[in-house]
Parts: structure tokens; sequence; C-alpha cells
């Protein structure tokens, strides 16, 4: 994959293959997956930076909101990501209400993201390429 390809990062536990990757790929969005950082720290949140999160062009997010380091690196998206990257975060049952504001500014799915939602990002991801806000 080149630096200028348009790809979306997948934030999944374990590091799992999203269900709908094909389907983000023929639409000309290659999928990088990260499965969160494990035992660790997340080197984004640690300040040293994260290339996968930098060069994604969308993100969706879909670690655990209960764990403190998740939550963290969310926040780190939200306010050290371009402005205009589209990221969905799919929430698990009254986490939407509970990280309200964590989630503010953000699409929230409650249920895994399907084709629908991931077309719906595809086009955001385009627009954003096309016009670019910051």
């Amino acid at each position: 994959m080149t630096q200028s390809e348009s790809y979306i990062l997948f934030d999944i536990p374990g590091g799992e293959t999203p269900v709908d990757r094909e389907f983000l790929e023929r639409l000309g969005h290659p999928v990088e997956v990260c499965g969160g950082p494990g035992e660790g720290v997340c080197p984004l949140v640690e300040g040293k930076g994260c290339p996968l999160a930098e060069r994604a062009h969308g993100v969706v997010f879909e670690l655990d909101l209960d764990e403190p380091k998740h939550r963290a690196i969310l926040r780190k998206y939200k306010s050290h990501l371009r402005d205009d990257l589209p990221i969905r975060v799919a929430v698990r049952p009254g986490q939407a209400e509970k990280y309200a504001e964590l989630l503010q500014g953000l699409k929230v799915l409650a249920h895994t993201p399907v084709a629908g939602d991931l077309d719906a990002l595809a086009a955001e991801v385009e627009a954003a390429d096309m016009f670019p806000t910051s």
C-alpha cells in the first residue's frame, strides 16, 4: 500500500478481519486493522504517534469503551487527527449514554458496522479527500 491510498482503519479487538473488508476494498478503500494496544499502551496515547491512524482517511472504532485505554485512544483520535476525518464508533449497549461527552461529534453505531454503514463512510471519506477542511 502506498501512503497516498485512501485507506480506512479498523480498530477491532484482537485485530480480527472486518466482516465487510472486501466491500470497502471494492469501493477503492483498502483496509488496515489495529487490534488495540493489548496489554501495553497505544503509541498514539503515549505521544509517539501512530502512522496507521495518522494516514487513515477514515476510522471504524470497535474497541470497548468500558476500557480506559480504549477511551484514551478515541480521545486522541478526536484531538490529534484531522478535523474532517470520518470516524464511526460501534458501541455496546448503554455506552452511547455513558460516554455521551466523549462521543459528541462522532457518528455512533449501536451495532457492528454493516455494508450500508460502510458505504456511507466510504462516501464521506471520498468527500473529505476531495474537499479537505483542514
